[in-house]
């Protein structure tokens, strides 16, 4: 009997299913959302959701398992740094699920995973314009001294 083993196998061995989605973990922790097939991203919801959960929580523990999954020690600052704090007023619902197209080469239903709070991005400052040379006369010590 099959209890307590649910979860998509995703049509690969246990450990091939198991880095992609920590790969997939990685992408979201890194970018805030990521492009995927909708089943992929039902199963990268599962691990990205347990990550905040872990990044929440604070602790030593939480880290050293939130760095079995991300194995980057640059994430895991990050995770516990700039995105849990995000979530500690919620209880869950850390990312939505979005369905997309239809791939065109096999007809796979793509979707968009992202974060719910995403960071709030600050403007940018118009770029400066690049002045010319200033055509002003040189200064006083490169000319000769009138006499």
């Amino acid at each position: 009997m099959r209890h307590q083993r649910g979860g998509n196998r995703l049509s690969r061995r246990s450990e091939h299913r198991k880095q992609t989605l920590d790969a997939m973990a990685q992408a979201m922790v890194q970018h805030g959302r990521i492009k995927t097939t909708l089943t992929k991203g039902k199963e990268a919801k599962r691990v990205v959701e347990r990550l905040i959960t872990l990044g929440k929580d604070g602790s030593v523990a939480s880290r050293r398992r939130a760095f079995s999954v991300l194995q980057n020690r640059d994430l895991v600052k990050r995770l516990f740094a700039e995105v849990a704090p995000r979530f500690v007023d919620v209880q869950g619902g850390y990312t939505r699920l979005l369905r997309t197209n239809v791939r065109k080469g096999d007809g796979a239903q793509c979707a968009l995973l992202e974060l719910t709070r995403l960071p709030v991005e600050t403007p940018k400052a118009p770029p400066k314009s690049k002045q010319k040379a200033s055509t002003a006369p040189a200064p006083e010590a490169a000319q000769p001294a009138a006499a």
